[in-house]
């Protein structure tokens, strides 16, 4: 069987700084749905693109990456609510309908909802997007004016298939108690990657991750380096804080992990990302340059800049390989 994969899309520039909603990795759920007779709607939230198998059939007929009604015969609309990973303001979405072409939906809307306590019964929604227009095997960007939300319910105009869908926005942490320990870099926490010199075999957004890798393709894997220097990323904190504890986990990767690796950080205010590229070439060491072991969780204690509150830091791994995950374990500063 031939397997494609749908091709990346560069995100609109004002979506970049923002965390997708939507993942199944930090909690995204699927609460209730009209129909998902050819392909179940928790598809739509997987994060890793969409992929078209050729030839590959289940008991209900093509199998499709993504949520699929069957073709409606009466009057009406399907939908589908999704309880999001984590409470936060909205502010976009993707409707991605790759490989759906001779049965993706007419339209779409979206709608929107505040529950934290998941008590949808007599709710009002409020319309985040209006009944579009959609097209065939294509990504569709959308602005909504900002608002807080725990739940989105697409409708899709009468049926059919979407394969993927982001909802764009800044996580918002409620009850958070600055006493206690917490992720301050996790994607469930608003942790977001800024910039990387290089992702050929796995994007560095997987360091962010909630859980251990499941194997070596979960990771922040760069291809073998010809030349001389180390690569990086830089990821902005999802909560600024004090940083206390330090782990860098090399799970799976074996014959490919780093030989060193080193983390800077500083906090920073009015920058954008691509100024802080630069600038973090010489920002202080959060944790000197370090030796790695092989598939293996190393835990450090960040006694350099402990007492400083940083709201960025750079991964330079030494001098090329994978890391699977990056914690950066803290107290949160109001």
């Amino acid at each position: 069987m031939t397997v494609h994969v749908a091709k990346s899309v560069a995100l609109p520039n004002h979506f970049q700084s923002l965390t997708n909603l939507a993942d199944a990795r930090i909690g995204a759920t699927i609460v209730s749905c009209s129909d998902e007779f050819f392909a179940e709607a928790a598809r739509m939230l997987q994060s890793t693109p969409a992929q078209f198998i050729d030839g590959k059939y289940d008991d209900h007929g093509k199998w499709m990456d993504g949520w699929e009604t069957r073709r409606k015969r009466e009057a009406g609309y399907d939908w589908c609510i999704v309880r999001l990973g984590v409470t936060g303001v909205v502010s976009g979405f993707d409707i991605d309908t790759s490989f759906f072409t001779g049965n993706y939906p007419a339209s779409a809307s979206i709608e929107g909802c505040y529950a934290p306590d998941n008590q949808l019964k007599g709710m009002t929604w409020t319309a985040l997007l209006e009944n579009t227009v959609l097209s065939p095997d294509q990504h569709h960007f959308f602005d909504c004016s900002a608002q807080k939300i725990t739940h989105i319910r697409i409708n899709i105009f009468p049926d059919g298939g979407i394969a993927r869908l982001r909802v764009y926005g800044r996580v918002v942490l409620e009850n958070v108690d600055t006493t206690q320990q917490m992720d301050l870099i996790g994607l469930k926490n608003g942790g977001r990657i800024v910039a990387f010199s290089d992702a050929h075999f796995g994007h560095p957004n997987n360091l962010l991750s909630p859980d251990r890798g499941l194997n070596m393709g979960d990771g922040w894997e760069t291809k073998r380096r010809r030349a001389p220097g180390f690569d990086w990323c830089i990821i902005a904190l999802g909560q600024t804080g004090l940083v206390e504890k330090i782990e860098v986990d090399t799970a799976y990767f074996k014959g490919n992990y780093p030989a060193f690796c080193s983390i800077q950080a500083a906090y920073v205010e009015d920058a954008t990302d691509a100024q802080l590229i630069p600038q973090s070439m010489f920002w202080p060491f959060l944790l000197e340059q370090q030796p790695l072991t092989m598939d293996n969780i190393h835990e450090y204690v960040a006694e350099v800049l402990q007492h400083q509150k940083v709201n960025y830091i750079r991964v330079n791994m030494i001098p090329d390989g994978g890391i699977s995950r990056i914690r950066l374990w803290g107290k949160v500063v109001r």
